[in-house]
């Protein structure tokens, strides 16, 4: 690949348009934008009406990112041309865009509509138009670009572009048949190779998809089929067709921790961590080895409980329900604050202090986890697994005699092979050799 330095490009050649113009040429086939710049320049020098060289120009300054110099060939091909080419509007466009985003861009890009170019450029800008849609979750509007594209070139891509856009719009049946012309048109396109499948992964779900569309629209403010539906989108691989009934059922009802954890699902299925994080939901969210899914029997739970704290939101029994099931899931920071709530309500609750330790730990704050436990232990000393907890707690700090104690008080209550490790591991750490090997030896007999 040739590339031309600056003396080689103005070598002999001086105001010499056909000798410009044939190293421009020579830039062009050498993929040179940098000297495809600079030679337009030269040439616009003698012949300022050339539109194409103009556009040329501008385009290339785009793809190297130079979005002033971009700005200032714009606004002298608007000087030196009349009328004044209507793409002109279409390139500001794509500069605010690269600038600013979508927001800025659009004016431009619709102006340019306005002028009504030639089919083959407004297509490429209504798929611009489109995807400002798409940013912005205007989905009709992105339905109607998508639909005004097929009009104009009627391509097996386009036709997936607005089969995707309806099937935002949950218009299945329609969205389906755009996919099916698509595959007709051209099987091969790699646009229909990447998403035929998709739709195709769908197709199981769609009897039910329609029976929760009927009573969405029947009961639009009931959580549950809402939520039903997200839950098959995120089953089907369309975690973003998920995040939106998610979050609808977030806003029908904030307190709704089923509605939580699947608008973060969404979010971890769509890349995006720190919007989940927002939610207090760590990335490190419990799933399922078969489908990387959350359950259907902790989503079931945590609907359950959600019931019961909407009629009562200080069901002290219900709080440590969902402070189970969340822990379950690794959401130590939401369980804590369930297990927190049940304790407000009742300052008694053992199951709330023990609920409290077992968050605290796996946060980190093993002064405080240790002493909830022990409080727990203290309202309920007949729970062998209250004391074997307390015990381990206590092991992890070191404090290796009352960890025998603890485990000595859960064996009395239930003979398990879990605290007789615990305490055998603790009596050796305190040289006490015989008890160790005494509690292996029946260790062993428990569980050869």
């Amino acid at each position: 690949m040739v590339f031309f330095s600056a003396s080689i490009r103005l070598q002999g050649a001086g105001n010499n348009l056909p000798e410009l113009r044939v190293q421009l040429a020579a830039a062009e086939k050498a993929d040179d934008e940098a000297a495809v710049v600079e030679l337009g320049r030269r040439i616009l020098e003698i012949t300022p009406n050339d539109s194409g060289l103009w556009e040329k120009r501008a385009r290339k300054q785009l793809n190297l990112k130079d979005y002033d110099r971009c700005d200032a060939t714009l606004n002298l091909w608007e000087k030196a041309v009349r009328p004044r080419p209507a793409v002109i509007e279409d390139l500001r466009g794509d500069v605010a865009y690269e600038r600013d985003g979508f927001k800025e861009a659009e004016p431009h890009w619709r102006a340019f509509i306005a002028a009504k170019p030639r089919p083959n450029e407004a297509v490429g800008t209504y798929a611009k138009l489109a995807d400002a849609c798409v940013a912005q979750l205007r989905w009709a509007e992105n339905l109607d670009y998508r639909t005004r594209i097929v009009g104009l070139k009627n391509t097996a891509a386009n036709r997936v572009g607005r089969a995707t856009a309806l099937l935002r719009l949950h218009r299945f049946d329609e969205a389906y048949a755009d996919i099916n012309k698509a595959n007709a048109l051209d099987p091969s396109d790699a646009t229909v190779k990447e998403w035929l499948p998709q739709f195709e992964r769908l197709t199981n779900f769609l009897p039910r998809l329609k029976e929760l569309e009927a009573e969405i629209a029947k009961s639009p403010n009931d959580l549950a089929p809402l939520l039903d539906q997200a839950r098959i989108f995120t089953l089907a691989d369309r975690p973003l067709l998920a995040l939106e009934d998610s979050q609808k059922a977030m806003k029908l009802q904030p307190a709704s921790m089923r509605a939580r954890i699947q608008t973060a699902e969404a979010f971890l299925d769509t890349n995006n961590a720190d919007e989940a994080a927002k939610l207090q939901v760590s990335k490190k969210l419990t799933r399922a080895d078969n489908d990387k899914h959350v359950s259907e029997a902790a989503l079931r739970e945590l609907g359950a409980t959600d019931a019961l704290l909407l009629k009562n939101p200080t069901n002290g029994e219900a709080l440590i329900r969902r402070a189970k099931v969340l822990h379950d899931l690794n959401q130590f920071v939401l369980a804590l604050a369930d297990a927190q709530a049940a304790l407000a309500a009742n300052d008694k609750s053992a199951e709330a202090h023990s609920a409290i330790a077992q968050n605290l730990d796996e946060l980190g704050r093993k002064k405080e986890a240790v002493a909830e436990a022990r409080t727990a232990t203290e309202l309920d000393p007949n729970d062998w697994l209250k004391w074997f907890f307390r015990g381990r707690l206590e092991k992890e700090r070191a404090d290796f005699s009352a960890a025998i104690e603890s485990q000595t008080r859960s064996l009395a209550l239930h003979e398990s092979t879990y605290a007789l490790d615990e305490r055998a591991d603790c009596e050796r750490r305190l040289g006490k050799i015989k008890e160790a090997a005494a509690d292996i030896f029946r260790l062993r007999q428990v569980k050869p």
